[in-house]
């Protein structure tokens, strides 16, 4: 029995890992872009005539290689600021810093998740074989930028913003400049929600020299520039939906992520952050799953 209880150990060990990783990169939160890669997706079906064949198990391989993509960039950044995390109040309970999880595992789990990538990348189409280690660079690259710029936000938005050209180009084969339009949304949605988000490390980032809006121009400004962000995303999308020719149901998706992201920013005060968790994940997964539905909608109407 003891010989059954000591060669049964490593496997739990490594599903207890694994579990851990996945709660330390929030895996749940693969929801956020996920949808606008979707959108890339459904208007690159819609414009190829709705193809039937091979059309689910394109979408299979979307789906894998976003998750990969965002699995490898989160986890990558965990180790990366591991050092960081432990010095900073707010994220020294997080895994690695905490001793739940060790860097060797995350590592392992970083370069997985890359390899992952790679693979659902080949089984769509060589161009988006070819261009993998692109946007490995660009998502990885992200995680070292607030060292130095404080233009990190841009970098996380451009990070997610390649989801749905990526997405477009696993359907068609092929890019096509309009879907530039969802890829510019997406990156001032992310950059905007990020600045909000970061809004709560601004002494820590000022005494640890890291950058970022709010620790560059203060939080009242950097309030400002997301509400910035967030209005040039709405305009994005009103472009977007006029190259598309969309109608009535698309026009109100843009409405409702209006809507949501004015409540956002009126969840948050340079005075007040206590409801950041809020505005940054719930009001975020909402305005990407309902700007989807409503899209869809639109689309499938259309046909």
């Amino acid at each position: 029995m003891q010989t059954l209880t000591q060669s049964a150990g490593p496997a739990p060990g490594l599903w207890r890992n694994f579990v851990l990783t996945l709660e330390m990169i929030k895996f749940e939160h693969s929801i956020f872009a996920l949808p606008f890669a979707l959108t890339g997706a459904l208007l690159a079906w819609r414009s190829l005539g709705f193809p039937v064949a091979g059309m689910a198990w394109r979408l299979a391989w979307i789906l894998v290689a976003m998750v990969a993509a965002r699995s490898a960039a989160m986890a990558f950044n965990r180790v990366l600021d591991a050092s960081i995390d432990a010095r900073n109040p707010r994220t020294r309970s997080r895994h690695i810093p905490a001793g739940l999880l060790s860097r060797r595992f995350a590592w392992g789990f970083t370069v997985a998740a890359a390899v992952l990538l790679v693979l659902a990348a080949a089984m769509l189409n060589p161009l988006c074989l070819a261009l993998s280690p692109v946007a490995l660079a660009i998502i990885l690259f992200y995680s070292w930028t607030k060292r130095f710029t404080a233009g990190s936000h841009i970098v996380l938005g451009l990070s997610l913003g390649i989801a749905p050209a990526a997405a477009w180009i696993a359907v068609t084969g092929a890019l096509d400049l309009r879907i530039l339009w969802l890829t510019a949304a997406v990156l001032l949605w992310t950059a905007g929600f990020d600045i909000i988000y970061s809004c709560q490390d601004v002494d820590f980032d000022r005494s640890a020299g890291l950058h970022s809006v709010p620790a560059r121009f203060g939080l009242a400004r950097a309030l400002l520039l997301a509400r910035l962000c967030h209005a040039l995303m709405v305009v994005c999308l009103a472009i977007l939906a006029s190259q598309f020719d969309l109608g009535l149901a698309a026009a109100a998706g843009i409405g409702i992520v209006a809507g949501l992201l004015v409540y956002e920013h009126r969840l948050v005060r340079p005075s007040d952050l206590s409801r950041v968790d809020a505005a940054f994940f719930t009001l975020n997964g909402w305005v990407s799953v309902l700007f989807f539905g409503f899209w869809t909608l639109d689309v499938l109407l259309g046909r």
